[in-house]
């Protein structure tokens, strides 16, 4: 995964976008997204890629151009493309403005982003391939449209983001996993955050995550991603 702000990838921390540098990673010279991406997939052998846009979450412009730079430069890679949509409308404007490149990308509705339950229902039922990151920071959700009371609401794909474990070096956040799972069965979940070590993986893999989001421990080479696969992305 890698998050984007001013057309530069940066490490996250905890949540706190304020504190966000850009990255120094043991596996690129740069911050670059297409840079930085190619490095990930490489580390991974994963063709799918998380993109947290920072301007369009923190209420700016979406990076539109980056977005464009890399469908083309990485062309077998599928992007799920978390841009603070408040609603299906904001993704749509995106998905005309990538023209075909669009199918290759698949929005993520973030809690924290959607504006009401209205704007979520129809998101999360009108949008083709829609996900839902189901956010959390302190134990709090984040979640004006109640999506966490929603459990009909949600789709096939669910990511489970708790944001103070992002960056944080202190474990993946197994608990919170298990309580969606429990909701409702049958779901690809996603964790998002923590992950420190090979161990972490496993025990990730042993909870039923389908896949895990990773960026810090990739960076610092905390984790070998070989045998993970498509797991990380």
């Amino acid at each position: 995964m890698i998050d984007v702000r001013d057309g530069c990838v940066v490490r996250a921390v905890r949540g706190d976008r304020a504190r966000y540098r850009p990255i120094v990673s043991s596996l690129c010279a740069g911050h670059q997204p297409v840079e930085v991406a190619r490095a990930l997939l490489s580390c991974t052998g994963s063709d799918l890629l998380y993109l947290a846009d920072l301007d369009a979450l923190t209420g700016g412009a979406p990076q539109s151009a980056v977005v464009e730079r890399l469908l083309t430069e990485l062309p077998g890679v599928e992007l799920w493309l978390d841009a603070g949509y408040r609603q299906a409308e904001d993704w749509r404007l995106i998905q005309a403005a990538l023209g075909a490149s669009a199918d290759r990308v698949r929005p993520v509705f973030a809690s924290e982003a959607l504006a009401s339950a209205a704007r979520a229902a129809e998101a999360l039922q009108g949008a083709a391939g829609s996900i839902l990151s189901l956010d959390t920071r302190g134990g709090q959700a984040l979640d004006p449209a109640g999506c966490w009371e929603a459990p009909e609401l949600w789709p096939d794909d669910l990511i489970v983001m708790t944001l103070d474990r992002v960056g944080s070096g202190e474990g993946p956040d197994l608990d919170t996993l298990a309580q969606v799972r429990a909701r409702r069965p049958g779901l690809r979940v996603i964790g998002a955050g923590g992950i420190r070590s090979d161990a972490d993986m496993d025990r990730a893999a042993a909870s039923g995550a389908w896949a895990w989001l990773v960026a810090s421990a990739l960076h610092d080479r905390g984790i070998s991603a070989v045998g993970h696969g498509s797991s990380l992305f």
